[in-house]
């Protein structure tokens, strides 16, 4: 069996990912690593990476899901809310729905991930604002939650799903 591994990373944290699959994976045997291209098609199992983006996964990644057919599909990806299991598996159902009923998917992993400043700066401006806006500390308090993953803890337990 060989293996591609595919993701975007906006941030780096799926990337980081990638890497750990990567190094856990027989060198020899990993046909493709890198962003999502038709090459990555050619292996028997692919590891398919994404950050998440308004509950599913980007565009480039759906569309490269659409393309694989009668593959082995581990997908594996980051986000910034990462308190609650429940919305991890609700990520991985959207994402899902781009899979071709031809694949198989062997395995999921999701993680909580860093966010860029910007978002810390929004949250707190919208903090300011006259309208009270709803769990806002919440948000806060997650994105410094965030702030250490993909940890490693979060790498161990992916390897180990592997």
């Amino acid at each position: 069996m060989n293996y591609a591994i595919v993701c975007t990373s906006k941030t780096g944290n799926t990337k980081q990912l990638a890497d750990a699959i990567q190094s856990s994976l027989p060198e020899e045997k990993v046909i493709y690593a890198g962003i999502p291209q038709a090459e990555a098609l050619q292996a028997d199992r692919i590891y398919v990476g994404f950050w998440t983006d308004k509950g599913t996964c980007c565009t480039e990644i759906k569309d490269f899901l659409k393309l694989a057919k009668d593959k082995e599909i581990f997908l594996f990806g980051t986000c910034g809310f990462g308190g609650s299991e429940a919305y991890f598996q609700k990520v991985l159902t959207a994402v899902k729905k781009n899979i071709d009923a031809s694949n198989t998917i062997v395995g999921t992993y999701m993680c909580q991930g860093k966010m860029p400043q910007s978002v810390k700066d929004r949250y707190l401006k919208m903090k300011k604002s006259p309208v009270p806006i709803p769990n806002v500390d919440q948000m806060i308090a997650n994105f410094d939650a965030a702030l250490t993953h993909p940890d490693e803890e979060d790498l161990e337990k992916l390897k180990k799903m592997l």
